[in-house]
């Protein structure tokens, strides 16, 4: 291993970081990559996977970050950015401009996406909702992710 790196080497397996909450939602539950302690707080990577039924979302907001996307690996999310409403499906992946107002207010019960930010402790403002948001999509009794 070199040192005096700005960043260190890491490699993380799924056994190495569990799932769990205590994350900025507690409707979603979060793994750690390991991104943010090898970079020093740099970047953050995590997988966040659906917990609970939507209810509420995430209200709307922004985020004080330089970069943000989200690729979707599982399942689908909606999403209004501004005024535009947005599905985000397996696949997927949404750069999220520095600032822009958004809500995430619709998922399916498999959801599960990969964060990347920088900075690793970045902020999340609420803001004033810019237009109306459409209803959830009710699950299924019973169904769980």
């Amino acid at each position: 291993m070199q040192t005096g790196l700005a960043t260190e080497f890491s490699h993380v397996k799924p056994q190495d970081t569990p799932f769990k909450g205590g994350g900025l939602r507690d409707f979603f539950v979060y793994r750690d990559l390991g991104i943010a302690a090898a970079t020093r707080g740099k970047v953050v990577a995590q997988l966040v996977r659906a917990n609970r039924a939507p209810e509420l979302g995430t209200g709307w907001h922004r985020h004080e970050a330089n970069f943000h996307i989200v690729v979707m690996l599982k399942g689908w999310a909606r999403f209004m950015y501004g005024e535009k409403e947005t599905l985000v499906e397996a696949g997927d992946c949404v750069h999220q401009a520095p600032g822009i107002a958004h809500y995430l207010f619709d998922y399916s019960p498999d959801m599960e996406y990969l964060e990347i930010v920088s900075p690793a402790d970045f902020k999340s403002i609420d803001v004033e909702a810019p237009c109306a948001v459409p209803p959830p999509t009710p699950w299924e009794t019973g169904a769980t992710p």
